[in-house]
Order: C-alpha cells, then structure tokens, then sequence
C-alpha cells in the first residue's frame, strides 16, 4: 500500500461541494482517505485579481502507481467542470500531487514528485503541515512543518 498527498483547490462556484465530491470519488477511484486537512481559505497565487481558493490537503491509501493517479486526478478534474485556458486560472478543482510516498520522479516534465513548488507555497505547507508535520521531503530533507515555517510566500492562508 501507497501513501499519496494531495492538495485540492477550487475557486469557482461552490468551492465546498466541488471539495465533496472530489474527496467523494478520490475515495471510489485512488483509496481510502487516512487524513485530511481543514478547509483554508487563500487568496489567488500568482493572479490577484482572481477569487480566493479553498484548499486542503488529503492522505490516501492507494495500490495505485503515480501515473494513474495523475491520470484519475486529471480525469476528476475535469469530470467536476476543469477548463485548463491559462496557466494560474481560475478553476472549479486542482488536485495536485504532493508526494507519493518518499519517491521522487522526475522524469517527465508532466508529472514531478515532490511537487516542484511545493516548498514555495503557504497554501499547500499549512494543510499539509497539519497532516503530516514530520514527513520529511525526500529532496530537500526538511519536515513539512520546517518548509511552512521558513516559506516565504506571504499570502493569508486562514483556516475555516
């Protein structure tokens, strides 16, 4: 069995039921849920004049292997109303891979493990922190709650 990571984000129409239900069928499709984050409100990353997201953070239980988690990721995503139109965009769910056990991949540029920016983003450490304050990242040695405290990413990440 597999431990995976994931962040969900959604920033159009009902945020909260677009996080149900992708919990929902991530649960049918990927595995079993051993922990999920609260709820954090945050504002845009990298487009301010966008409305903010909610996020949180899941750890699943899976026999799946990385790609084909990507590939039911992207496949909820755009089940639940995703347009992929700009880079940053606003969108109705993003389910990210954070971490796939410790493994790290990085021989495609359409799927990395960790998540590249994973330690530049306070939306993604403060739920994943919450989680799994002492996973360490496979690259960078650091616990999760070591990467929230040193981030430099200054948006509000509030709980709700």
């Amino acid at each position: 069995m597999n431990t995976v990571y994931l962040l969900l984000g959604s920033n159009l129409g009902n945020r909260q039921l677009f996080l149900e239900q992708a919990r929902k069928i991530l649960t049918e499709r990927v595995g079993a849920i051993s922990s999920q984050s609260a709820v954090y409100e945050t504002a845009s990353w990298g487009k301010a004049d966008e409305p903010s997201y909610l996020n949180q953070v899941l750890s699943l239980q899976t026999t799946l292997p990385p790609y084909e988690v990507l590939r039911m990721a992207l496949d909820i995503e755009q089940e639940l109303g995703r347009e992929r139109l700009e880079r940053w965009g606003s969108r109705t769910l993003d389910i990210d891979i954070l971490y796939y056990n410790d493994l790290v991949l990085e021989e495609s540029p359409d799927l990395i493990i960790p998540h590249p920016r994973l330690h530049e983003r306070r939306f993604a450490l403060e739920p994943l922190a919450e989680i799994a304050p002492d996973f360490k990242h496979p690259v960078l040695k650091q616990t999760n709650y070591e990467l929230k405290c040193m981030v430099k990413d200054e948006l509000e990440v509030k709980k709700i």
